[in-house]
Order: structure tokens, then C-alpha cells, then sequence
């Protein structure tokens, strides 16, 4: 045989090419990726190691004090603006925690993936490698005691109180993800800074924005500095400003604070050519040693940076907290000019020399610019009250903002029980869920014959919880049974959560509750797993559900009902229930809403079968029923799923018939989120082993694993500390 001589022994691309794989060969296969984001295989510290253990040996005081010298300690490779990192490091710990959105609670800073891909390689991020990497030699020192998603918010925080903000407080508790959320849906762009047009049925009417989307553009944390598709018209900006915010849960006041808040300092960069710039982290050649937007064509650094092609500082002193971004805005008329880079940005007309800041070298001073959503802050009527109440009481101002940093950088950390730290603030906010504890000295056994005895059926039990709990994001630990919303507004009247029947459940609760003084929260998640319990015992199984006493009822007051708005359950494939017919299948918003919930693909399979045949389909409706004994916790829908005899065929919009081959008669009806367990071979796989003849015991303890998991997800109480 004949060798083939410098012939490479590496099959290029079979591994590594983006274009190979399943998912390319065949684009309608469903992807359980985003069910598999947390594997343990991906953490390099292991899966016995406990983050909130390590914080317990992290020396705050001398973190705190190295972060502060850091922030002035000069680097010659990226030296400091004015000696000040503090800028720098404002703009990443907002760029990290900036893309939470309320719609999913996806985003935010709670993870540390700015490091990863497409954050650490977005236009609007540009530069913020190099935040990090001023960063790492604290990170080396402090190791596993100190989370890169941690120390990312407090370098911002830290550089708020060297420059004299009064901050309001900081929380650890943080914990890496070590690669991109998978789950995240950044946009449908093919291209970065693609037209606004792109996620809008019309941009002209911000709201029209695409859920659950809350930048404008791809690529940007919020909107374009330049103006709407990069054409200045502040009150057109206005506009998308407040849609924005509002898709983080900001009010107009905390936009206004945190617009002004976070220009008070700092500066932007676009004082050379844009072109001279080495393509992005994830472009950019191995030589870059994982860095980009590097500049080896001139200087680039300090006065010569390139970074948002909009050049200079907002304030006259940008590393001082102050009120000079009011002062100068409300002092100067403003015109539009071009960068060096020829970035639109808005300039003083007429500005005294005294008032202008120096450039970074500070050897000259430049003209303030301000971008146009700057401008919109006094051209937009609203706005314009509220910056001119803050510009006539910086005190208030300062305030208002340190409380809007503060929730801007906590509010996907989930509720204070969470929080960690010496400068955990004391005061309960209503953007933090708050929810009281509830009793754990009575006889759950006593309670629980109550429950038995008051009337209520298994599958009211069952629902109820279920419909309580199914709400919790793992995204931003919002949601869950603790506290019991499903009994206020806007929960209550939820589509989903069947009003009729729930107040009718609710009353026997409340009652029972007003009577034993046991929590409503309680007793809903207890009566859950009561059904649950008789459902295992009707299948030949005695199992016991776990329950954890401790939950308590919240209040009208501390629920912000606006807020909980975006928690509403649309779709719920474990109810197999659809608020209305979508573009987007069953199975794609089945997997979604896993994800949220934190669940595996094998624990997801396991509730939807046993959901199925415990009779709990919303409605009551018998699509994916596969079963003659509803209400008990057989494995009957992977039987009939997996059974040959059925021919499945196609009678409406997500709707299926379970034909009998051998007499041609309907057997069941399947909607997509029934059928997909069949049909994808993953999915295919796990329906497999709990079809098995010696699988009924293991599919009773699984789903009552998988249950408990559910009830017991805002259980934060139950992590050791």
C-alpha cells in the first residue's frame, strides 16, 4: 500500500466547522441544547464545589482594597483615562448586568458570560476584554473565593465610591457559567447592527418591539447613541429609551438617573479610524492572545482610542461624582457634529474653556459631547421633569441612582434571602419579591388530613400546585409557589391558571389557612403532593412526596403586579395548554419553558408523561391522555406513545389522532408536545426506558423527584448558606 506523503491526519472541520452537525443537516430536528447549558462536564472546579462555601473564606476587606488600587494603578498596555479605571469598569459591570430583560429574565450579569461569545464579541462591548484583563491579576489572587459574574459588578460598584457616589450596597453570590447561555435569544439578525427595522413590526412604535428582545439593535446593550438607526432625533430616541428600560423593569425616573448616572463618569472613545482595528475576540487571530479590537496600525490607546466612534467626556471632571452632567446640559445649547471617527454626537454651542474636561492625557481640553439619548433626556417632556428635578437636588439625584444601580446590577440575583456579604443593605425592596416566612412548628400530618377531608379533588390539588409553582425563572430566581401570588393580582386572573376553578380551590386554602394559620403557600404545595401520593398508590407504588414547611403568603403591597405581568404562563406544555396558536411550535415553547424552570430533558419527559395521565391538561381536554386509568401515575403515556399499533396523522392546527391500525378507529388525540417524545430521537430515547416493562416503579420516583425539584425551586432557604 502506497503512503500518501504530507497528507494531514486531521479531518478538517468535521468537528469545529459551525456549518457541520445535525442541526445544519436537518434545521427541523429539535435542539435540546439550552436543556443541557449546566452540565457538570463543562465546570472545570467540579460538581462537589460550593461557591457560597468558598465566600466564606474571601477576605472582603482586602479585595476591596486591591480593587480600589487597581482603579488607579496606570497600566501601560491599556493605561487608565486620567489615571482612573473607574470609567472603564462602570461600562462592564453595566454592559454584564444590562441585558437582563424582564420578558424571560434571561440576560444580566448573575452569570459571568460577558466573557463568552456573542457578548464578548459585540460591537457595544468593545474594549471590555480589556476591563477583564486589567481585572485578572485580583482574580488570580482570590481564586475560587471570588466568581468572575461577582467581581465584574463590584469592580463598577467600587469605582462608584472612588469617584464619591454613596453607594447603596452590594451583594455576592454570583456563580460562573462556564460558556454562553444557551437559552439566551439575542435577536434573528444576521449581521451585527442590522436596521432597528429588523426586531419591529414598526420602529416607529418601540412597543412593536420584538419580545422578548430589549436592545434595539444586535449587537447594542440598549439603544444606538447615534439615535434611531443611527439618525438623530432625540425625541424619537425618547421613545425606544423608555421601552428599553422599561423591558429591565425601570421606571422613568430610574432611566433618567441611570442615563445621567452612568455618563456623570467616564467617557466615550473614537478619536482615530475605525479601520485600523483587528477584528473582534472571536475573530481575532491566535496572536491577539484572545483580545481584539486591537489597533497595530497606530498608537490606539489612551487619547487615540476607538471604541463607540463617539469622542469624548460627558462632564467636565469624569472621574468625580457629581452634578456637572446636569449642569452642562442644562447650561449649554447643543448642536450635532462628527467625530474624528465620524460618529454623530451632540456638542456646546459657545462653551466656556473652564467647562470644558481635559483629555485623558490631560495635556489639552476637548469639547463635552452628549449622544442622543443624552439629548432626550431634556427634550422628551417627562424626562426633561425629572432631570430638572434632579439637577436642582444632586442629593436626591445621587440617590435615586445608587438605588437604580443597585437594582440594576441585583435584580437577576433573585430575592435578599440570596444575598451575601458584609454590604448587603437592610431594607426589603418590592423589585426583590419579598415574601415572609411562614410556620414550620405544626403537625403537617393533621394539616394534611384537613386537606384530605376539605373536598377538594386530587387533580384540583395537583393543578393548583402545579399552576403555583411553574412560574419560577431560573433565569432570575423570580416566581415559584413561595408566597402563594397565584392568589393576587395579576396571577389570579391569569388565563392559564383557569379562574374559575382556582378561586374555588383558593377558598377552601384561604380558609383553612385562616384557621390553622398554616400558609396558603404551604397548603397548596402540601394538597400537590397529596395527589401525588394517591396517584403513585392507585398505580401499585407507595412512595412519600417530600415537603419542607417554612413557605409563607405575600402581600398586595410588596407584590409589583406590573412586573409579574411577563411571568404569565402563555404556554404550558405540561398542562399541554396554548393561550393562543403561535408560529413557534409546541415542542419549541415546551422546551423554552423547561428551561426556565431549570429542568433536564429526562426530568421534562418524566412530568410531561405523568402529568398526562393524571388527568391535570388544562381545560381537562384529553389530548396526550394515553391512558384508561386517569388519575393514577402509570407509565401508560410512553406505553401507548412508543406502541406500534397507533398510525399518527394530522387533524388541525397542533393537533394529531392516534389511529388503531388493526380497525382504523381512534384511540387518543396528541397535540406536537405529546407527539415530539416519539418523534425526536432524544426524546425517543428517554420515553423508551420509562415505556420498559420494569421501568413503573422508577417513572414514580423520578416524577416525584422532578416534582419536588418543581415545588421546591424558590426554596432558597432549603441551600445551605
Amino acid at each position: 500500500m502506497t503512503e500518501l506523503v504530507g497528507t494531514c491526519p486531521v479531518r478538517h472541520g468535521s468537528h469545529t466547522s459551525m456549518e457541520a452537525g445535525p442541526k445544519n443537516w436537518w434545521p427541523k430536528a429539535l435542539n435540546l441544547d439550552i436543556l443541557a447549558q449546566h452540565d457538570t462536564k463543562t465546570n472545570p472546579l467540579g460538581a462537589d464545589f460550593s461557591y457560597r462555601e468558598e465566600l466564606k473564606k474571601l477576605d472582603v476587606e482586602a479585595l476591596v482594597a486591591d480593587v480600589k488600587e487597581l482603579l488607579v494603578t496606570s497600566q501601560d498596555w491599556w493605561p487608565a483615562d486620567w489615571g482612573h479605571y473607574g470609567g472603564l469598569m462602570i461600562r462592564m459591570a453595566w454592559h454584564s448586568a444590562g441585558t437582563y430583560r424582564i420578558a424571560d429574565g434571561r440576560g444580566g450579569g448573575g452569570t459571568g458570560t460577558l466573557r463568552f461569545e456573542p457578548l464578548n464579541s459585540w460591537p457595544d462591548n468593545a474594549n471590555l476584554d480589556k476591563a477583564r484583563r486589567l481585572l485578572w491579576p485580583i482574580k488570580k489572587k482570590y481564586g475560587n473565593k471570588i466568581s468572575w459574574a461577582d467581581l465584574m459588578i463590584l469592580a463598577g460598584t467600587l469605582s462608584y465610591e472612588s469617584m464619591g457616589l454613596k453607594t447603596y450596597g452590594y451583594s455576592f453570590g454570583r456563580e460562573d457559567l462556564w460558556g454562553p447561555e444557551k437559552d439566551t435569544y439575542w435577536g434573528s439578525e444576521s449581521e451585527w447592527l442590522a436596521p432597528s427595522d429588523e426586531r419591529y413590526e414598526n420602529v416607529d412604535e418601540p412597543e412593536t418591539m420584538e419580545n422578548p428582545l430589549a436592545a434595539v439593535q444586535m449587537g447594542l446593550i440598549y439603544v444606538n447613541p447615534e439615535g434611531v438607526n443611527g439618525k438623530p432625533d432625540p425625541l424619537k430616541t425618547a421613545a425606544h429609551v423608555r421601552e428599553t428600560f422599561a423591558r429591565m423593569a425601570m421606571n422613568d425616573e430610574e432611566t433618567v438617573a441611570l442615563t445621567a448616572g452612568g455618563h456623570t463618569v467616564g467617557r466615550t472613545h473614537g478619536n482615530g479610524r475605525a479601520e485600523n482595528l483587528s477584528p473582534v475576540p472571536a475573530g481575532a487571530n491566535m496572536s491577539e492572545a484572545g483580545l481584539g479590537w486591537n489597533n497595530h496600525v497606530s498608537r490606539g490607546v489612551g487619547k487615540d482610542t476607538v471604541t463607540s466612534g463617539i469622542e469624548g467626556a460627558w462632564t467636565t471632571n469624569p472621574t468625580q461624582w457629581d452634578n456637572g452632567y446636569f449642569e452642562l446640559l442644562f447650561k449649554y445649547e447643543w448642536e450635532l457634529r462628527h467625530s474624528p471617527a465620524g460618529a454623530q454626537q451632540w456638542e456646546p454651542i459657545n462653551i466656556a474653556e473652564e467647562d470644558k474636561p481635559f483629555d485623558v492625557e490631560g495635556t489639552a481640553r476637548q469639547n463635552p459631547i452628549m449622544t442622543d439619548a443624552d439629548m432626550a433626556m431634556i427634550k422628551d417632556p417627562v424626562y426633561r421633569e425629572i432631570s430638572e428635578r434632579f439637577y436642582n437636588d444632586p442629593e436626591y439625584f445621587s440617590e435615586v441612582f445608587a438605588r437604580a444601580w443597585f437594582k440594576l446590577t441585583h435584580r437577576d440575583l433573585g430575592p435578599r434571602e440570596r444575598y451575601i456579604g458584609p454590604m448587603v443593605p437592610n431594607e426589603d425592596l418590592i423589585w426583590q419579591d419579598p415574601v415572609p416566612a411562614g410556620r414550620t412548628d405544626y403537625d403537617v400530618a393533621a394539616i394534611s388530613q384537613r386537606i384530605l377531608d376539605s373536598g377538594l379533588s386530587f387533580t384540583d390539588m395537583i393543578t393548583t400546585a402545579w399552576d403555583s409553582a411553574r412560574t419560577y425563572r431560573d433565569s432570575d430566581k423570580r416566581g415559584g409557589a413561595n408566597g402563594a401570588r397565584i392568589r393576587l393580582e395579576p396571577q389570579r386572573s391569569w388565563h392559564g391558571n383557569e379562574p374559575e376553578r382556582l378561586n374555588r380551590v383558593l377558598a377552601v386554602y384561604e380558609a383553612l389557612s385562616a384557621e390553622t394559620g398554616v400558609s396558603v403557600a404551604d397548603l397548596i404545595v402540601l394538597g400537590g403532593n397529596l395527589g401525588i401520593e394517591d396517584a403513585a398508590r392507585k398505580a401499585g407504588v407507595e412512595v412519600s412526596v417530600p415537603f419542607h414547611p417554612g413557605r409563607g403568603d405575600a402581600t398586595d403591597e410588596w407584590t409589583d403586579a406590573d412586573s409579574f405581568a411577563p411571568l404569565e404562563p402563555v404556554h404550558d406544555a405540561f398542562r399541554n395548554y396554548l393561550k393562543k396558536d403561535y408560529t413557534v411550535p409546541a415542542e419549541e415553547l415546551m422546551l423554552d419553558r423547561a428551561s426556565l424552570m431549570n429542568l433536564t430533558a429526562v426530568e421534562m419527559t418524566c412530568l410531561v408523561g405523568g402529568m398526562r395521565v393524571l388527568g391535570t391538561n388544562f381545560g381537562g381536554t384529553s389530548e396526550g391522555v394515553f391512558t384508561d386509568t386517569v388519575g393514577a401515575l402509570t407509565n401508560d403515556f410512553f406505553v401507548n406513545l412508543t406502541d406500534m399499533l397507533y398510525v399518527w396523522e394530522p387533524s388541525g392546527f397542533n393537533l394529531y389522532n392516534l389511529r388503531n391500525r388493526t380497525n382504523g378507529q381512534v384511540r387518543f388525540t396528541a397535540t406536537r408536545a405529546d407527539l415530539v417524545f416519539g418523534s425526536s430521537s432524544i426524546l425517543r430515547a428517554y420515553a423508551e426506558v420509562y415505556a420498559q416493562d420494569d421501568s413503573k416503579e422508577k417513572f414514580v420516583h423520578d416524577f416525584v423527584a422532578a416534582w419536588t425539584k418543581v415545588m421546591n425551586a424558590d426554596r432558597f432557604d432549603l441551600v445551605a448558606a
